[in-house]
């Protein structure tokens, strides 16, 4: 059995960066990646504003070396540039030399090839390997791909918004009970019409910056991205005298059972995730020394969650922010997104402001950070929580 769950590579392309080093620098500098969507063809374009990354599909192929004629989707593209510098992070020269495996999270998929061919499908046989790169395995099949994995586990996940957390936390629990010795996990989205849509219907989407944990929020602003971590076991970790960049401590998830896109008015499943992570990490509320919330800037969440988390911290809330305001809500990638930036936090000992925050919610006293601040730290919680009320909770610790 391995004590410890090892974090020793990252990797992550959001609308702030394009890779953890550019991400890092748009954190402390307050640098927001969110603007009018310019890349897909939306009746919304007007009415709505989206966390892009800046390069096309054709730049993506070409730094993954790809034929022109591939059938890699956008998630596909985005996730596999991400995975290999984990990977190459990690300074893994031979992904099979250990029991690996890839566990990736997404809600999109193939989503927007789908809709860019679905009219020309039965026409065109050129166009039908697209579509056949629509289910959410398709995208994490090619990042195994690429990755050289070969014979080991490699599976997905798509739990709506807390798809990546529950990646990290599977990958952690294969560690810990030795069925695996290095596990590449995270998750990838890209937007698509489908989703802009979706949320459009929803009536949840900001027109203009999204605002965490602001009393007068008027939505979130969908993002793209993709973010994996390595996680290594004691094993690799001694033998090959790895660099540990955090450790995953803790890990929790539950469901509230309340309603299909909305979470419990109290955060019922968010209350029950915090608190099993905590048991699992075995410590105690006052050992947080920041959380990473999952703060979509929605009505609904911002005041589940605050409602969550003054239930396990009572009067004594540490420091929180949502990093949601510099790239966006990404999606089933969120988690991972955000577990990059918690173990950046932990790394540099900083906490991001949360950004755009004007008026204090009127339901409860407890107000984000609004300033980068130093300041050391030891543990750090981070909330991932989506639609049919999967609500996840990942503690990540310089300590083993």
């Amino acid at each position: 059995m391995s004590k410890g769950v090892a974090i020793t590579g990252m990797g992550i392309i959001s609308a702030i960066g394009n890779n953890v080093a550019e991400n890092y620098q748009s954190l402390i500098q307050g640098k927001k990646g969110i603007s009018r969507v310019s890349k897909i063809k939306t009746n919304h374009v007007n009415d709505i504003m989206v966390g892009e990354i800046d390069f096309t599909n054709e730049h993506l192929e070409q730094q993954l070396g790809l034929a022109s004629d591939n059938n890699y989707s956008r998630t596909a593209l985005l996730g596999a540039i991400a995975a290999k510098e984990a990977m190459n992070t990690s300074g893994i020269t031979d992904i099979n030399a250990y029991k690996t495996g890839l566990i990736s999270a997404t809600s999109v998929g193939g989503m927007d090839m789908t809709e860019r061919y679905y009219y020309d499908y039965l026409e065109n046989p050129s166009v039908q390997k697209y579509i056949e790169g629509h289910h959410a395995g398709d995208a994490t099949q090619k990042i195994a791909e690429q990755l050289g994995i070969e014979k080991s586990l490699v599976t997905t996940i798509s739990t709506a918004c807390s798809s990546a957390a529950n990646a990290i936390m599977l990958g952690a629990r294969l560690i810990k009970s030795g069925q695996l010795d290095r596990v590449v996990v995270g998750g990838a989205d890209c937007l698509s019409k489908f989703t802009i849509n979706g949320f459009k219907t929803l009536m949840i989407l900001s027109d203009t910056y999204n605002t965490p944990f602001d009393e007068n929020r008027k939505g979130l602003n969908l993002g793209e991205a993709a973010a994996y971590l390595v996680l290594e076991s004691d094993k690799v970790v001694q033998a090959e005298n790895k660099k540990v960049l955090a450790y995953v401590k803790g890990y929790g998830n539950a469901n509230d059972a309340y309603h299909q896109t909305a979470s419990s008015e109290n955060g019922d499943g968010a209350t029950l995730a915090m608190q099993k992570a905590l048991n699992v990490a075995a410590y105690k509320p006052e050992a947080i020394d920041y959380i990473n919330a999952h703060g979509t800037a929605t009505g609904n969440n911002d005041l589940s969650e605050g409602r969550a988390i003054i239930r396990i911290f009572g009067e004594t809330v540490p420091d929180f922010s949502s990093t949601k305001a510099y790239t966006g809500h990404t999606l089933a990638a969120a988690g991972a997104i955000e577990a990059v930036y918690s173990v950046l936090a932990l790394q540099n000992n900083v906490i991001y402001p949360n950004l755009n925050f004007k008026t204090q919610m009127k339901e409860f006293s407890i107000t984000p950070q609004l300033q980068l601040k130093e300041k050391p730290l030891q543990n750090i919680m981070s909330n991932s929580f989506g639609f049919g009320g999967n609500c996840s909770t990942v503690i990540f610790s310089k300590e083993q």
